[in-house]
């Protein structure tokens, strides 16, 4: 809604957030139906008989994922470094300022960069 303006007139607001209360309530009456629907065909629904090695799966495709995209900026980075910017926070700003988006998609900050430095610290040249 933040692409009305400041001036947005108070009602139409209450109209926006009345449709989107109800668009939620009928995606998840629609949701429901489809789950029903697919159990009463018979289908198993959700994962009880391995809930460890899936969440272990997941964690380590998130590792994976973290550790690529860390290879991927640490070049950027050493560049950055090479250029004089030597303090986290000037790289953050480096980075924000060639329009480089975080793992997230947001911006750099003091902490992301020194996670991001601690991460390929830790990571073996095999994994990059």
């Amino acid at each position: 809604m933040a692409e009305l303006g400041v001036d947005a007139d108070p009602f139409v607001l209450h109209l926006y957030a009345a449709l989107a209360e109800n668009e939620r309530r009928l995606i998840g009456e629609r949701t429901k139906a489809a789950l029903s629907a697919r159990k009463a065909q018979g289908a198993r629904l959700g994962n009880r008989s391995n809930p460890c090695q899936a969440a272990a799966l997941g964690r380590e495709a998130q590792v994976a994922e973290a550790d690529r995209f860390a290879a991927n900026v640490l070049p950027i980075i050493d560049s950055i470094r090479t250029s004089g910017a030597t303090s986290l926070a000037a790289i953050a700003e480096a980075l924000n300022n060639r329009g480089i988006r975080s793992a997230r998609g947001g911006q750099w900050h003091v902490s992301t960069i020194q996670n991001l430095l601690v991460r390929t610290e830790s990571i073996a040249p095999a994994r990059l």
